[in-house]
């Protein structure tokens, strides 16, 4: 699946439902630290990973767009550092410019007003004023693996990322993971749709049924009787 598929397939779609289809394909799904937020609201992006682990220079983020795929998303390990931005404008206009994606950030950024401007999608913990003060050994695997969080993040990943956050899967379960979750916006579409024309979610989802199943069944559980009736409200 290329970078463009995949952007297209996520135009209407969500972080949550991405999460909602990895869970019910029972495929890993792994979710950024809480606190990854875009610069701007509202902006959402998709692609194949990019990383790259910082150790205090740009080089190895200019390094990393010479190999880069139209539409791959930079993924940048700094370390969850937020006592400097380890991007700002100049860098954000550069990955514009060789047609990446976007940036996810596991760390801060600085040059808030320029990067709304600019409006290319930047994902980070928030904004430093100041930039790096180290220059650190950088190691072989530089352009190979970004850690991000608890986990590493490599080129056979995708990136998700909107408002609710950042998600990386395995490109490999990326096509199955879409086609689901659109499985899952196409039913609450339309859950949501006859609630506002006054037919509750307790009725759709037949609720009163299921508390009689469980009722003789104290083991019989709500996911199992979405199952049964083809809920989408979990899972």
């Amino acid at each position: 699946m290329n970078n463009r598929a995949i952007t297209e397939e996520f135009t209407e779609l969500s972080t949550p439902l991405i999460t909602d289809a990895a869970l019910r394909l029972h495929v890993p799904a792994r979710i950024a630290p809480f606190g990854i937020r875009p610069v701007t609201s509202g902006i959402k992006i998709a692609g194949c990973a990019l990383p790259a682990k910082h150790f205090g220079s740009v080089d190895v983020f200019l390094e990393a767009m010479i190999s880069a795929n139209s539409g791959d998303v930079l993924v940048i390990d700094n370390g969850g550092r937020t006592d400097e931005g380890c991007i700002g404008d100049l860098t954000v206009l550069e990955t514009r410019a060789s047609k990446l994606a976007g940036i996810v950030v596991w760390g801060a950024h600085r040059d808030t007003p320029e990067l709304k401007q600019i409006g290319f999608p930047v994902f980070s913990y928030g904004s430093c004023p100041s930039g790096p003060q180290r220059l650190d050994p950088r190691t072989e695997e530089a352009l190979d693996v970004a850690r991000f969080g608890d986990f590493p993040v490599t080129k056979a990943d995708v990136v998700f990322a909107d408002d609710d956050g950042c998600i990386f899967v395995e490109l490999k379960s990326a096509d199955q993971i879409l086609k689901t979750a659109r499985q899952i916006w196409e039913t609450e579409r339309k859950q949501a749709d006859r609630i506002k024309a006054g037919r509750t979610l307790r009725d759709q989802l037949k609720f009163a049924e299921y508390l009689k199943k469980r009722a003789a069944d104290p083991n019989h559980t709500f996911r199992e009787h979405l199952r049964e009736i083809g809920g989408a409200i979990e899972e």
